[in-house]
C-alpha cells in the first residue's frame, strides 16, 4: 500500500504522481510494492539474490521505465541488484532513485548495484535522485552506496543525470563505464551536503574504441561542516576524447576534495580535466539583493541555480 509519505518520496526522487505510465517496479521496505511489464520491457525478480532483471527488446523506443526505491522502516538495511539488458537500435529512458523516510534513531541503509548492458546503436537516458528525511527530533542517520556498472555497446550513447537532494549522512557513490567504438557517455553529478555529512564519489570512464566519447560534469556544495571527495578518472585506450569538469562551492566550515585524473594509453587520445572550488561571489549576492531578496534568499537561488 502507497501511503502520504511514500507518495511524497516518489514524487521527490522520481517525479512520479500517480501511477507511472509503462513498466515500472516499486521497491519498498525491502519487498516489491508494485510492478507491471510491457509488450518489450519484462522485469523480473532475480533467483539468486535480491533484485530484479529488467531486458529490453531490439527497437524498443519511446519507453520508460521506472525502478524507484522507498524506505519507511528506521533500522532497515539491504543490498540490491538490477541489472539491464537493453537490445541493440533502442531509445529508452529509465528512472531510478531512493527516498529515506526514517522516523527512529536507527541507521536506515540501501545499497544497489545497477548494471547495464547496452547492445549497438541504442540512445539511454538514466536519471537517479537519492533524498534522506528523519523524524522531528532529527535522530537516526541515512545511508546510501550506488555502485553503477555500464557496458556501452559500439554507436550507442547514454546521458546519465545523478542527484543527491538532501539528508543522506553518508554515501559512497562507485561508478565505472567502458565505451566502445562509436559510443558516447555523458555524466552530469549534483550533489548537496550539509551538517555533519560526507559523500566520496568515484568514477572511472575507460574509452577502449576508436571514436569514442567520454564527459563528466560534477557540480557540488558543501556547507556547514560537510566533507566531500570526488575522484573522476578517465583512461584512454584508442583515437578518443574524455573531459571531466569539477566544480564545488564550498560554505562553512566545510571540506572539498577534488583529484581528477587521465591516462592516456594511445597517441590520438584526447584528454581533458578541470577542476574550480570556491564559494559563492560577494557581487552576485549583492546584486541580488538590491532586487529585494534577504540574504538567505540570496543565497539559496544562487546555489539552485548552480545545482539546476
Amino acid at each position: 500500500m502507497i501511503t502520504d509519505i511514500d507518495a511524497k518520496l516518489l514524487e521527490k526522487i522520481a517525479d512520479l504522481t500517480g501511477k507511472p505510465v509503462g513498466a515500472f517496479n516499486i521497491r519498498k521496505d525491502s519487498g516489491c510494492e508494485a510492478r507491471q511489464s510491457t509488450e518489450n520491457i519484462q522485469i523480473t525478480n532475480k533467483e539468486d539474490k535480491p533484485g530484479i532483471d529488467i531486458r529490453i527488446k531490439d527497437g524498443t523506443r519511446g519507453e520508460v521505465c521506472h525502478i524507484p526505491v522507498v524506505i519507511t522502516k528506521s533500522g532497515l538495511s539491504e543490498m540490491v541488484y538490477n541489472d539491464f539488458f537493453i537490445g541493440d537500435d533502442c531509445d529508452v529512458e529509465i528512472i531510478a532513485g531512493c527516498g529515506i523516510h526514517n522516523t527512529g534513531c536507527n541507521e536506515s541503509r540501501h545499497d544497489g548495484v545497477h548494471a547495464f548492458y547496452v547492445g549497438k546503436n541504442s540512445r539511454v537516458r538514466y536519471a537517479e535522485k537519492h533524498y534522506g528525511e528523519l523524524n522531528e527530533k532529527g535522530e537516526g542517520t541515512n545511508v546510501m552506496n550506488p555502485q553503477t556498472i555500464v557496458h556501452l555497446g559500439e554507436n550507442s550513447t547514454m546521458q546519465m543525470d545523478t542527484v543527491q537532494i538532501r539528508g543522506i549522512d553518508s554515501t559512497k557513490r562507485d561508478t565505472k563505464i567502458v565505451c566502445e567504438a562509436g559510443s558516447e557517455i555523458v555524466i552530469t553529478e549534483r550533489l548537496l551536503t550539509h551538517g555533519k555529512q560526507e559523500a566520496i564519489s568515484e568514477m572511472e570512464i575507460v574509452l577502449n574504441g576508436e571514436d569514442a566519447k567520454g564527459r563528466v560534469i560534477s557540480r557540488s556544495v558543501a556547507q556547514d561542516q560537510s566533507e566531500q571527495l570526488f575522484y573522476p578518472r578517465v583512461v584512454g585506450n584508442a583515437a578518443c576524447f574524455g573531459h571531466v569538469q569539477c566544480d564545488s562551492i564550498i560554505m562553512g566550515e566545510a571540506k572539498i576534495r577534488a583529484i581528477p585524473e587521465i591516462a592516456a594509453n594511445h597517441p590520438d587520445a584526447q584528454l581533458i580535466h578541470e577542476a574550480a572550488i570556491g564559494k559563492i561571489a560577494g557581487d552576485q549576492l549583492l546584486k541580488l539583493e538590491t532586487l529585494g531578496l534577504t540574504a538567505e534568499e540570496a543565497e539559496d537561488t544562487i546555489l539552485k541555480g548552480f545545482l539546476a
